[in-house]
């Protein structure tokens, strides 16, 4: 049995309910062995009566930090004592087994640097991106079909490597995205060997339940970043236009279905994608 200690950072802003869930599965794991470090972005002290309740069923660290999901990661990061650390969202929540079967993983892998993993909602369908159902090893070009912030776990040696404050959710920029994409890339640069393993999943609920005037604009933002991250860590033209491509299609089957509010939501997409490209 592992005795690898995990770190979890959960950086949170304006949600309560979805928190409590999350707590409460936490209570749930088969494994003991790990702290909570909170990073609290809310302007109130609405987390206070949540966090108390559970403060004795295991280790609680309450932070507060300026808004900004890569800003209050870096917050988590420096406060760390674990040998893992992960990057939970405020809305997601662990499977009874997933922090026992992460620290076995690393106990069994010495040699492995991060563990990745999928993120499904309730009825196990993909919640966040489409994922590669083969397991291996991650690199430059699979990273996007192998990884989400919400399922990776990375040793804590990599702790001096943090988040780029100008990309992600909150980061006061035009790039609303990348952070967690970034990160990964960066340990890959170093050397780093990240696994990848579709059966390890964290439960998230679906990022679009609709094509709304909030799913169209956070396309844009999320695009936005995705083609900053493409720019910055130099991926080959060939590979920008397959990502651009994609959209493209999306935007023709829209219009055969006569559905103008997907239709915009891909051109978003698309937009969002070229113009962090050409930043």
């Amino acid at each position: 049995m592992s005795n690898q200690k995990l770190s979890l950072i959960l950086a949170t802003v304006g949600r309560t309910e979805e928190l409590k869930k999350f707590l409460e599965h936490l209570h749930m794991q088969t494994y003991a062995n790990f702290e909570l470090i909170v990073v609290d972005q809310n302007d109130d002290d609405r987390l206070v009566p949540i966090l108390k309740d559970y403060k004795e069923k295991f280790s609680i660290l309450h932070l507060r930090s300026k808004k900004g999901l890569s800003r209050a990661r870096n917050v988590g990061l420096r406060y760390v004592s674990g040998d893992i650390v992960a990057f939970p969202d405020d809305d997601c929540w662990y499977p009874p087994d997933l922090l026992e079967r992460v620290a076995n993983f690393f106990e069994e892998h010495p040699g492995v640097d991060g563990l990745t993993g999928r993120s499904v909602d309730e009825n196990l369908s993909p919640s966040t991106t489409r994922w590669d159902f083969s397991k291996g090893i991650i690199n430059r070009l699979n990273v996007f079909k192998r990884a989400t912030s919400i399922s990776m776990f990375i040793k804590i040696y990599n702790h001096d490597e943090c988040f780029d404050e100008t990309l992600g959710v909150g980061a006061g920029t035009p790039w609303g995205s990348g952070e967690e994409m970034d990160y990964i890339l960066r340990l890959l640069e170093k050397g780093q060997r990240i696994y990848y393993d579709p059966n390890l999943f964290v439960y998230h609920p679906q990022v679009i339940r609709q094509f709304d005037a909030l799913a169209i604009q956070r396309a844009f933002d999320y695009s936005c970043g995705m083609g900053r991250l493409l720019r910055k860590h130099r991926y080959p033209l060939w590979f920008v236009l397959y990502l651009c491509i994609r959209p493209i299609g999306g935007m023709l089957l829209s219009l055969l279905q006569c559905n103008y509010n997907r239709l915009i939501y891909h051109y978003n997409v698309l937009a969002g994608r070229v113009r962090g490209w050409l930043s």
